[in-house]
Formats: structure tokens, C-alpha cells, sequence
């Protein structure tokens, strides 16, 4: 028997949206039962006290009492009780807003999205939050440790339209980084390789051979007056690839500056540890520019942030 598909969603609560369970064919005495089983972060009992603060609705919205039986072949709603998130001291700046689009300036380590340990200290939830839109949703990604310009769309009419200049490639994406110098390599150049997951290394992506997937332009600015030689170079990433930039200056000698996935992965944070928010990444999305499918204008959307260098 198919499932039947949620025809309303519940709006946000502080920025956080709610979570949907399909309900399973059994013998659970009760809704709370099977919420206990189904998801054993809580207790029947304490499941009881969500539905009696209302925090558990059925598929059309009603709220269940603590005692509501168990039914099959259905959904329900709650919200997820969020545990204490250590504040991440960095803000992000609205650069843009109108009502399909929002452009904003995020900080170094500030995750976009809810994911893992990171739910209410992320950018969405903020702008949520700030905003008071709960149909944002990013039209693209940074790395959490990447600052700079990132996009956020408003209109699920309209949606579909931004993304697809990124489908077509109708987007011109420039970065900023801080490297190595290298006196024996000739820049500008193009590097294009095939990227792929490394098996025998989480999160690291490296150089294959094959058709190539991935092709970004790299360009001197200056070099940067330190105690080790550095520049500061621009990327522009033709193709949009996992960390394709941290990838691609990694394989030619040029690790980023901070990073610490390239081009040796650093162990994770203790549980409870703060990161050391005096190193950031030193990886800018200093611009985007693009037609804007909706409007016909022109756009172009600039971070204010500036590397640093020890």
C-alpha cells in the first residue's frame, strides 16, 4: 500500500521546520508507542508530554492528545526538542532582498543548513528567523568554513527559474584565496581534472583519471607580504564540483590557507570543543553575477569580508 503524500506542512517554529514520520502497520497500543519505537530519542511518556504542549500533529494538523491510538498508513508531524547550541560569534550581512530573492555576506564557520551537530547556529535558520520567511532555501552552498556571497531564493513559483542558471552554467562565480607562492608555476592557468570521493579518506575529494568534471581558472592578484611566502589569488570555478577549489590548489602545491581538509585531513572537533576561530579558512566567494531570470536585470552581488593573513 503506498504512503499517502502530506498535502500541508506545518510552518516553522523559530526558524526550524518540522520533521515527518510515516506511521507502519503493528500493534502499538497508542501513537506515543510507536513514536517511542519509531524514534527512541524519547520515551513513550516523554512523547506524551510533546503531544499534550501540542507538539505532535497529525497529517492534516490536528494536534494528537497523549492518548491518541496508533494508526497505520499515515504521517504525522512533530518538532524535533533541540539540544543547547554553543553560539557562533560571527554575523552575516543581508547585501539584497526582494520577493524572489535574498543575497547574503556569510561568515567564516557558520554552516548553511541544518546537518549534524549544527541545527539553529546555521544560515538559514537565521535568516528564517531574521527575516521571517520560512520558504527560503539556498539556491547554491558554501562550505561551512567559506565566507562570501551566497544566494537564497524566496517564491517556490520561481525557484526552479534561479536554479537553473547554475544547471546552465549562466553564473559567474568569483573566489578569493590565500596560498602558497610559487615562483616556478605560470599563472593564469586553467585546471581541469575529473574529481571524485576518495574511498580511503571522509570528505576528501582528489584527482582521477578520466573525463574531466571539474575546471577552474586561477589567477595571481599579489603576492601578500608574510612571515611565509603567499599570494592572494582569484578562482573562477567554471564547474561546480564538491570543494573543487580547496581540491584543484591543493593538486598543484597551493593548500589553502587554513583549510583542514586539503591536502591532509585534520581530526574533528572533540564533542563539546570549540573550533579555533582565530584560523579561518581563507577562501572568499568574493561575487556572483547574473541575468536575473524574473526580472531581466542585471545582478551582481559583492562580499565586503576581507582575508586576512597572520
Amino acid at each position: 500500500m503506498s504512503r499517502p503524500k502530506p498535502a500541508w506542512r506545518p510552518p516553522t517554529r523559530d526558524g526550524v521546520g518540522p520533521s515527518c514520520v510515516a506511521t507502519l502497520p503493528g500493534a502499538w497500543p497508542g501513537a506515543a508507542d510507536f513514536l517511542a519505537e519509531r524514534l527512541p530519542v524519547l520515551t513513550a511518556d516523554q512523547w506524551r508530554e510533546r503531544m499534550a504542549a501540542g507538539d505532535v500533529l497529525a497529517v492534516d494538523g490536528r494536534p494528537l492528545p497523549p492518548d491518541a491510538p496508533h494508526v497505520a498508513h499515515t504521517r504525522l508531524w512533530y518538532w524535533r526538542a533541540l539540544p543547547a547550541e554553543p553560539r557562533i560569534p560571527f554575523e552575516a550581512e543581508v547585501l539584497f532582498q526582494d520577493a524572489h530573492l535574498v543575497a547574503v555576506d556569510k561568515p567564516h564557520f557558520l554552516p548553511m543548513t541544518p546537518k549534524g551537530r549544527y541545527v539553529q547556529e546555521t544560515l538559514l535558520v537565521r535568516l528564517k528567523r531574521q527575516l521571517g520567511i520560512d520558504t527560503l532555501v539556498p539556491m547554491h552552498r558554501l562550505d561551512r568554513e567559506t565566507a562570501g556571497v551566497v544566494l537564497f531564493t524566496v517564491q517556490p513559483a520561481t525557484r526552479h527559474a534561479y536554479q537553473s542558471l547554475l544547471r546552465d552554467r549562466s553564473v559567474e562565480k568569483v573566489y578569493e584565496a590565500v596560498a602558497p607562492w610559487r615562483a616556478d608555476l605560470a599563472l593564469p592557468l586553467t585546471r581541469c581534472s575529473r574529481l571524485q570521493e576518495r574511498a580511503d579518506a571522509f570528505m576528501q575529494m582528489a584527482e582521477v583519471a578520466g573525463e574531466p568534471n571539474a575546471q577552474t581558472s586561477i589567477e595571481l592578484i599579489r603576492r601578500v607580504a608574510a612571515a611565509e611566502p603567499l599570494a592572494l589569488y582569484r578562482l573562477r570555478p567554471r564547474t561546480g564540483q564538491k570543494h573543487q577549489l580547496r581540491a584543484h590548489m591543493a593538486a598543484l602545491g597551493l593548500p589553502i590557507r587554513g583549510d583542514r581538509i586539503y591536502p591532509v585531513l585534520q581530526p574533528d572537533l572533540a564533542e563539546g570543543a570549540q573550533p579555533d576561530y582565530s584560523r579561518p579558512l581563507q577562501l572568499l566567494a568574493r561575487s556572483i553575477a547574473f541575468t536575473d531570470p524574473v526580472s531581466g536585470a542585471p545582478r551582481r552581488f559583492e562580499s565586503r569580508r576581507v582575508l586576512t593573513v597572520d
